[in-house]
Parts: structure tokens; C-alpha cells; sequence
């Protein structure tokens, strides 16, 4: 599995014209084959911070992702954004196995 973490730091101010795009870009993303989980949360403590979580079967998933056309309007909108800083890691995982 492939795991993406990382956060998007914009101006609290737009947050709520950018939320739409954010729901269809989760949603879609969603959809594709591949993609086990996709998250965009806002930071409890700074509204400026998005983080962001993603959960991929392998990396050539991943990899169609970035060639999806919701990416691209993605990326559309946040070039249109006042981005402060971002950062993301990709990391290769496996499952945890522990008794709850």
C-alpha cells in the first residue's frame, strides 16, 4: 500500500470558495481504481492548514492519478491560491495487525 500525507497551507479567507473543489476532488478520487481511502480535513487548530491523506493499492495507481482530468482541475485551483507552504511524503506501508 501507498500512503500520502501532507498539508496545504492557504489563507482562511478562502477556504470557503476552494471547499467545493475540495469535496469533487476527494470525491472523485474516491472513484478511481486503486484509491482506498482520500482525505481533506481542516486543521482543528489553524484553519489555515489543510491535511491531507491518502491510501493507494500500489504506486501504479497513484501514478494514474496524477494523469486524471479532476487532477488537473485540482491543481488549477490551487494555482489560484495564496499557498503559504505545502508538502507532501509518499510512503510505501503495510497494514498494522494488533488485538483491540
Amino acid at each position: 500500500m501507498i500512503l500520502v500525507s501532507g498539508k496545504v497551507c492557504f489563507r482562511q479567507a478562502d477556504l470557503e470558495r476552494v471547499r467545493p473543489a475540495m469535496a469533487a476532488m476527494v470525491n472523485a478520487s474516491l472513484a478511481e481504481d486503486g484509491c482506498i481511502d482520500y482525505a481533506y480535513s481542516i486543521d482543528v487548530l489553524d484553519p489555515t492548514i489543510m491535511r491531507i491523506i491518502e491510501r493507494w493499492r500500489d504506486r501504479a495507481a497513484l501514478a494514474a492519478h496524477f494523469q486524471t482530468p479532476h487532477m488537473a482541475q485540482w491543481l488549477a485551483v490551487l494555482a489560484d491560491l495564496d499557498i503559504s507552504d505545502r508538502e507532501l511524503f509518499m510512503m510505501d506501508g503495510d497494514q498494522l495487525e494488533f488485538g483491540l
